[in-house]
């Protein structure tokens, strides 16, 4: 595929991933569409750290735009400055990579260890992240990763109400996104070698 079409591929597919990744990390911060947990620092610490809204989402989205940007304006016109704007195009697409690559590991480590959510420890209600620990007396059965026990899900978190779906959902969102991510910025930066290269081969 030419230079020049696969920048004006990757540009808006980075674009739209990078919003749904912002979207995905906003609604981590709102379990059960209640702002009130925000409010008390009832929330997840991944969550909290918006990974996907720096990581996956704001960094991406500013190498995004100027890949776009590249793609159809040199596309129009041959003078465009092509090898310096593929250059940091490169730049911005490995930020983009490590941004994504933040996102991921910040992200796995949210799914990993559970939600932040309040729970009865020893008929003593407290919050705390119950699934960090398995051998929890929370528990009433034992299971390697509460992931693989659905049963677990609605009966040990109290508040917020459905919270640990919540978060399985939202951050198996955004671990899939920041992969695709990661996949794209990729490419991109080989796409951006051969553009200061070769050109962007357009009417080739």
């Amino acid at each position: 595929m030419c230079v020049g079409k696969c920048t004006r591929i990757l540009g808006p597919c980075l674009i739209a991933l990078g919003v749904l990744s912002i979207a995905a990390n906003v609604l981590l911060l709102f379990p059960s569409w209640t702002w009130s947990y925000v409010k008390e620092g009832h929330i997840t610490k991944q969550a909290m750290q918006v990974p996907g809204v720096w990581g996956g989402g704001i960094i991406v989205l500013l190498a995004a735009t100027q890949i776009t940007a590249v793609g159809w304006r040199c596309g129009r016109s041959s003078d465009c400055g092509t090898c310096r704007n593929m250059f940091l195009s490169i730049v911005l697409s490995g930020l983009a990579l490590l941004g994504s690559t933040a996102c991921f590991i910040l992200s796995g480590v949210g799914l990993t260890n559970g939600p932040l959510c309040l729970y009865n420890q020893t008929e003593v209600l407290q919050w705390d992240y119950p699934f960090v620990n398995m051998e929890n007396p929370a528990f009433h059965t034992r299971a390697q990763n509460y992931l693989y026990d659905p049963s677990l899900w609605n009966s040990v978190c109290i508040e917020p109400p459905n919270v640990v779906a919540w978060n399985i959902y939202l951050f198996s969102v955004l671990l899939v996104i920041s992969v695709v991510e990661m996949v794209l910025a990729s490419l991109q930066v080989i796409n951006g070698f051969f553009g200061c290269l070769c050109g962007l081969c357009e009417g080739k």
